[in-house]
């Protein structure tokens, strides 16, 4: 009980006044928590490494380098990607499967980076609060909704309530992952053309991409958008971005020979635990 007041303090505080950095990252830390006890993560050393790396490489070449950046892998075979406040990136093991190439998984990434460098979960708490943000967010910060209840507010397949952005926030996002990648080496064709893959995914096996549609809204303008922004990039051409490598590869099938992803039970939330 004393537990739940104080995070019912923290909701209102961070609803009704500007929230400074310190108080994201704690935001964000007691978020992870919870969300890392109720999702699936993948353990495998090697698997864990790589997208921390490949992560924490492009996070470095944004405004927010400062931040302490934590990677995870989440053992569902649904398609999806979400950040949460402060710095924590979490991305689908289906997403990796559809990824072709490294510069695709890192315009993923990037993306996800993009909404916390643009603070957009934050920008969302402080306009939320004439919503159920203060339900939303308790049940993200507490042991309280671990029912369905709790599934709603967060959802394995990625959809958490701090995840759903405007389409405004997903081009701003959009925008920081095409400079921040191709900064960290990586070709940022890659973007689009995972987006592609993704819409395409959607024609013949739309309930394994439904949650990815659900809290990242795309459209083919939204492509073409990410084109023309890469066409407008003055990259310097001695740089050799990265397309793939043999180290992604190896990544991608250690990640498919894994053990099956748990499945979700009838009548859960798209994506749901």
């Amino acid at each position: 009980m004393i537990r739940f007041c104080i995070m019912m303090a923290l909701v209102l505080a961070f609803a009704g006044c500007s929230v400074s950095k310190d108080q994201e990252v704690a935001l964000g830390r007691q978020d992870a928590e919870q969300v890392n006890a109720q999702l699936p993560l993948v353990t495998d050393p090697a698997v864990v490494s790589f997208v921390q790396t490949l992560g924490e490489s492009i996070a470095s070449k944004t405004s927010r380098a400062d931040l302490d950046w934590h990677f995870y892998v989440v053992n569902s075979d649904q398609v999806n990607a979400f950040a949460l406040p402060g710095g924590y990136v979490y991305v689908n093991r289906g997403l990796i499967q559809d990824a072709e190439r490294v510069d695709q998984l890192a315009g993923t990434l990037g993306h996800e980076i993009g909404h916390v460098v643009e603070r957009h979960s934050v920008k969302d708490i402080q306009t939320q609060q004439k919503t159920n943000l203060g339900l939303a967010v308790v049940c993200t910060l507490t042991n309280i909704c671990h029912s369905g209840l709790a599934q709603a507010a967060v959802q394995v397949g990625g959809s958490a309530f701090f995840a759903r952005h405007s389409r405004l926030d997903e081009l701003q996002a959009d925008s920081e992952a095409v400079i921040n990648v191709t900064r960290a080496g990586y070709d940022p064709r890659g973007i689009p053309e995972l987006f592609e893959i993704l819409l395409r995914e959607r024609q013949y096996q739309p309930t394994v991409v439904e949650g990815w549609f659900a809290s990242h809204p795309l459209e083919e303008t939204r492509i073409q958008r990410a084109r023309n922004l890469i066409a407008g990039l003055r990259v310097d051409p001695s740089q050799q971005l990265i397309v793939d490598s043999r180290a992604f590869q190896a990544f991608k099938a250690r990640v498919v020979k894994l053990p099956p992803a748990p499945q979700a039970p009838p009548g859960s939330a798209p994506g749901g635990p």
